[in-house]
């Protein structure tokens, strides 16, 4: 740096030279970016000290925010309103705009054309890169964002058959066998599943540890207990009703979510039986509504938050050319144990409860 003429002016490449990092990680500090480790940092800026270094422009600008979307099919559920408070919290954080998205029409985005024309409205917007909020069928976009080279994370990622794709979720398998083997434990021999469609691959997961946790128990799957349909309280109430209807009615029913547990415990009022007296039900999610519920509601804790979280570092980091470590990411799981569940009862005309 001595040997430099006087009346030339620095360059960013000489203050990244001077503080042993790149051109890009040296414009990140000088930017305010956040994905700079501190000490990194401190040496860029040392080396702008000792060089004089002045931006090139006539004023120094404030860094950019940059921006992504979160796209999703709903935005009115608990889980979505969940994982976006994580979302919105990382994007504060990492000085980054959020615009939130309904997806265009399924019919629409499952189109080349059309989903490479939506792709483009968000790049020529400004979006750095999307989050998919367990968003259907959107093979059609996720290989449009490819082409043109924005960055695309799914959360909960459904209908999704390509195995390039960026996904983040929680640990779906383990989370469902936890939730059969706390039932199992509490003496339970008849237990129900009612997940969620069958094209959702976090549905296809809890219903492979729900059906673990009975292999394990030397139980055989029985085909008359399981159903499968939307994430919705209706899809609760219709199936629980069935279920309840049966002449060998299950004792615990694990439900794919929080939504179908709900309409679980409504289609058990209906029908007049107590939970947990006569019918312990687990659910799947722990959101806010789980502590609503009369009962509360047993359910299976993932971190919402966590996802939405991860999604917007995972596609921060992308967007700045770094690949993920783990193209599927699976966030740990636990049980939330409430009032729903309990040891199975005798039930009147029947005797005791099967062991």
């Amino acid at each position: 740096m001595a040997g430099r003429p006087s009346t030339e002016r620095p360059t960013l490449a000489d203050v990244a030279r001077a503080a042993g990092v790149s051109t890009g990680t040296a414009s990140k500090a000088l930017n305010g970016r956040l994905d700079i480790a501190e000490d990194t940092r401190a040496r860029v800026l040392e080396a702008v000290a000792a060089l004089g270094y002045r931006p090139t422009t006539a004023q120094w600008e404030p860094p950019r925010t940059r921006t992504i979307a979160a796209v999703t099919d709903v935005v009115d559920s608990p889980y979505v309103s969940n994982v976006l408070q994580g979302l919105l919290a990382a994007a504060m954080t990492a000085q980054t705009d959020v615009l939130v998205r309904l997806a265009p029409d399924r019919a629409v985005r499952a189109t080349k054309a059309a989903a490479q024309a939506w792709v483009s409205e968000q790049k020529e917007s400004g979006v750095v890169g999307i989050v998919g909020i367990t968003l259907s069928r959107p093979n059609a976009v996720l290989q449009a964002a490819r082409k043109v080279g924005m960055p695309f994370v799914m959360i909960d990622p459904v209908d999704v058959d390509d195995p390039r794709t960026v996904s983040v979720g929680s640990a779906n398998w383990a989370g469902a066998r936890t939730a059969t083997e706390h039932l199992l434990e509490l003496g339970h021999r008849r237990i129900g599943w009612i997940g969620g469609p069958a094209a959702s691959a976090a549905a296809r997961e809890r219903f492979h540890g729900y059906r673990a946790a009975l292999d394990s128990a030397g139980i055989s799957l029985d085909r008359t207990l399981v159903r499968s349909d939307p994430f919705s309280i209706e899809t609760g109430l219709v199936h629980g009703c069935e279920l309840l209807a049966l002449p060998a009615a299950p004792t615990g029913i694990v439900a794919g979510d929080d939504e179908i547990a709900v309409g679980v415990i409504a289609a058990a009022r209906e029908l007049g039986v107590p939970v947990p007296g006569r019918l312990s039900v687990v659910g799947f999610d722990d959101t806010p509504q789980a502590a609503w519920t009369t009962p509360q509601l047993t359910s299976v804790h993932q971190p919402l938050a966590g996802m939405g979280r991860m999604a917007v570092e995972t596609v921060l980091a992308m967007a700045d050319g770094v690949e993920p470590a783990s193209r599927h990411v699976q966030l740990a799981t636990s049980l939330t144990v409430r009032d729903s569940t309990a040891p199975p009862a005798a039930v009147a005309g029947t005797g005791p409860a099967r062991r």
